[in-house]
């Protein structure tokens, strides 16, 4: 019960990759704060959580308007208490040429992603300076912010962003006792691993070649790396990029060639 009688804020918590989370906090003795920009999602992300006994406040909105993002806080704390870890998971993941992606499409990328993080960690940050005892901001980044894509210009761009962003916050919410990382995760597929039962997505394929440990991530293991964040066993971890790739980042072009017969066999494990 790490997190006992601490309130933890997750953003983007009807989602794959939130709710996971949700669930790994509120397990460790959190009060949760969840929010989403769906309600249906959200409302059954807060059921699970929930159910583990955890006390929750749902409150649905878009982080990437300011008046939404204060209301979330304001809510979420009045009900359960103020905010002490942020972990930003809402994120837009579109894919598209530059050639064919538009300017809405491109406009909605960095709205949620850059400035939708931007707003929840000024707007938390305030909270927790004004307090006065410290806090944990987690930005979620992603291996694609260091690593180019055909059709992720808006995406990897927007990632990168989060990267400096989490570095600038470091720097200014450090003195004031609030450590800010980012996780970056790789590939997590889950479900979606396969275009059909059979097939595996070209994609998924092809990415399986170029991780060292030749398979996708578990959705808890994004989860298990904020925990550990959050926690004080992570106290003197600031301004990090924590990357949570089974080592993609550290380089593709030869393990891709290196692989081969094992990522077929990671391909088929995973059906």
């Amino acid at each position: 019960m790490e997190f006992k009688d601490r309130v933890a804020m997750i953003t983007g918590a009807g989602g794959r990759l939130g709710r996971p989370c949700a669930l790994a906090f509120a397990r460790e003795g959190a009060r949760v704060l969840m929010t989403d920009l769906h309600d249906a999602n959200l409302e059954r992300a807060a059921l699970d959580v929930r159910a583990t006994g955890a006390t929750v406040a749902a409150v649905a909105g878009d982080i990437s308007r300011q008046d939404h993002v204060e209301r979330i806080v304001g809510e979420g704390s009045r009900a359960i208490g103020p905010v002490d870890v942020l972990v930003n998971f809402a994120a837009y993941a579109p894919t598209n040429t530059v050639a064919e992606v538009t300017v809405e499409e491109w406009d909605k990328t960095f709205a949620v992603n850059v400035r939708g993080t931007m707003l929840c960690c000024k707007t938390v940050s305030a909270q927790m300076i004004q307090r006065g005892s410290g806090g944990v901001i987690i930005n979620i980044s992603s291996g694609a912010s260091t690593s180019a894509r055909i059709g992720g210009a808006h995406y990897c761009g927007s990632k990168a962003a989060v990267n400096m962003m989490t570095e600038v916050l470091a720097i200014e919410l450090g003195p004031h006792g609030i450590r800010v990382n980012a996780i970056a995760p790789g590939l997590f597929m889950d479900t979606v691993l396969h275009t059909t039962d059979e097939a595996p997505h070209p994609y998924v394929r092809d990415m399986l070649k170029a991780i060292p440990l030749g398979r996708t991530g578990e959705l808890d293991e994004i989860a298990n790396a904020a925990l550990f964040l959050a926690s004080p066993r992570a106290s003197y971890v600031h301004g990090e990029i924590f990357y949570v790739t089974g080592g993609t980042h550290c380089g593709r072009t030869h393990m891709a060639a290196a692989r081969g017969v094992g990522a077929q066999q990671a391909i088929d494990q995973k059906r």
